[in-house]
């Protein structure tokens, strides 16, 4: 099975107004951790094997993850033993990892920390902070079509983030919230390879600004272009127009969202 790497351990600074009692993934839309969505979305598609990489408050996450079959199934509590059994179909069919990787490790960091976990095996990777309607059977197998290092999801959203340069399928520069000449940024959702790995050195480098940048240098970086629905969770904006979104009952990725593994 494909595993999932998904970095839970950034500060959130941008988010003080939720972040300062809480990480960033477990801030919720619709009642459910940013987190959990963006698991869904996964396992709705196959993919059920995490590999969560904690730093800020990362023990929230783990009581969280811990209890969380217990917040999506019913239950029934004998108070004189102190028995918990539960019933319904609440329980999803993954396998959830938990590593802290350091509160102030960046995100190659962070990354480099799971290395004894991903073994020689190709895995995904993705923030805790973002969702979309991404087919990710389609990245896989256009990652594998290709034959490169790693592979990233652009899409194209308002200008306020960083930019890559392309050529054709190809990534030849990769600039992380600079340029905005260019319409085509980082969406997050990643296919790599373990040699992605030895281009990172210590818990100080950055996946954004320090590595994939040599690895596009090095003609090792492709993009698979996302034309759907993509949103980070950046600012309390954000957070907003997602809980609105969700409030429709029309949120464009809620049909991964709601959907268990197959």
């Amino acid at each position: 099975m494909t595993k999932v790497v998904i970095l839970c351990g950034g500060l959130g600074t941008r988010l003080a107004e939720e972040t300062h009692v809480k990480p960033k993934p477990l801030v919720e839309i619709g009642g459910l951790p940013i987190l959990v969505h963006i698991m869904k979305l996964y396992g709705s598609q196959g993919f059920g094997e995490f590999e969560l990489a904690l730093g800020y408050r990362g023990e929230m996450i783990k009581h969280y993850m811990l209890h969380y079959p217990h917040y999506t199934s019913d239950l029934t509590i004998d108070m004189r033993t102190g028995a918990v059994s539960k019933s319904g179909n609440g329980s999803e069919e993954w396998i959830v990892h938990l590593t802290d990787t350091g509160e102030r490790t960046m995100t190659g960091g962070r990354l480099r920390r799971l290395r004894p976990r991903l073994g020689n095996e190709t895995f995904m990777m993705t923030y805790g902070d973002g969702v979309g309607d991404i087919n990710l059977r389609a990245l896989l197998d256009f990652h594998r079509s290709h034959g490169k290092l790693a592979t990233v999801t652009t899409v194209r959203p308002p200008g306020r983030f960083g930019t890559m340069l392309t050529e054709g399928d190809q990534v030849k520069v990769f600039h992380e919230k600079r340029d905005q000449e260019e319409r085509w940024i980082n969406g997050g959702f990643f296919v790599l390879e373990p040699q992605v790995l030895d281009y990172i050195e210590g818990d100080a480098d950055s996946l954004e600004s320090d590595v994939l940048d040599l690895i596009a240098r090095d003609g090792q970086l492709m993009a698979y272009r996302h034309e759907g629905f993509w949103s980070c969770m950046d600012t309390i904006r954000d957070h907003q127009s997602l809980e609105a979104l969700w409030a429709t009952g029309e949120a464009p990725w809620k049909v991964c969202a709601s959907s268990s593994m197959t």
